[in-house]
Order: structure tokens, then C-alpha cells, then sequence
């Protein structure tokens, strides 16, 4: 997998239930972003990352499932204006698994949304979800 150099923010938020365990919505989120610088309080978990190499993980997974089209279906519905959004499976994240939600109820607990943000986010989009067809992106 190469790495486009673009500029990218990615943010993470989970919700924290009162019936939680802090520790293991952690674990969840940086078993998806292990490089993620990490805040939290009393409601929630929130994570930012400056480097697009944080998506690597759900690179991987996107492309070795062979699921570009959810995604890239799922980045575009949710674009707008330079940023786009999806959610991942909580309890799936918990357990090492990469996991789309289409819609915020599919995760029991509650889903953990990552939003992106760039001034190029239509190549973040490209690069996620169909790189290696790309020619623009490719080193």
C-alpha cells in the first residue's frame, strides 16, 4: 500500500454509556487508529490524527474484502462541502474487527464516527476506496 501525500484530519468520536467500561471503548478505537492521540471525559471519547496514515487499517480492510463500493458509496453520501463521515461497529472494534455501520443504531452501544476532513477530500475518497485505479494518486 503506498501512501498519497495529502493533507488530512481525522477525528474520532464515541459516546460513552454509562454502563461502559472507559478502558475497553478505548482498546476499540485504537485497535482501528493505534497512532491516534486520545481525550476523554465523563460523555465521551474523542481522537484526532493529522497523518492520513491513520486510515491504514481500514485501507487494508476495504480493499482486502473487496468492499470499495459500501465505502466509497457511503464517503460520498455523507460529503460535504471538505469533509465526509461513516461509522464503525463499536462492539466489533472491541474484538479487532473493522466493521461499517450505515446507520447510527446498527451498533447496540453506539457507533464510533470518524469523520475526515481535507481540502483534497475527494483524493482522500479516491485513495480509500479505489487506489490503485487512480492514476492522479499514484506515486
Amino acid at each position: 500500500m503506498k501512501i498519497p501525500e495529502l493533507s488530512c484530519s481525522i477525528e474520532v468520536f464515541c459516546t460513552i454509556n454509562p454502563s461502559e467500561d472507559l478502558q475497553k471503548i478505548e482498546t476499540a478505537i485504537l485497535n482501528i487508529f493505534p497512532d491516534i492521540e486520545i481525550n476523554k471525559n465523563n460523555m465521551q471519547i474523542t481522537g484526532i490524527s493529522k497523518k492520513i496514515e491513520s486510515l491504514s487499517r481500514i485501507f487494508e480492510i476495504i480493499h482486502n474484502r473487496r468492499i470499495t463500493n459500501v465505502y466509497r458509496r457511503t464517503l460520498n453520501q455523507n460529503l460535504s462541502e471538505n469533509s465526509t463521515w461513516f461509522y464503525l461497529n463499536r462492539q466489533a472494534a472491541y474484538v479487532d474487527v473493522i466493521a461499517l455501520c450505515n446507520e447510527e443504531d446498527e451498533s447496540p452501544l453506539g457507533p464510533i464516527k470518524i469523520i475526515l476532513d481535507s481540502q483534497q477530500i475527494e483524493h482522500v475518497i479516491d485513495w480509500l476506496t479505489s487506489y490503485t485505479n487512480n492514476p492522479r494518486l499514484t506515486p
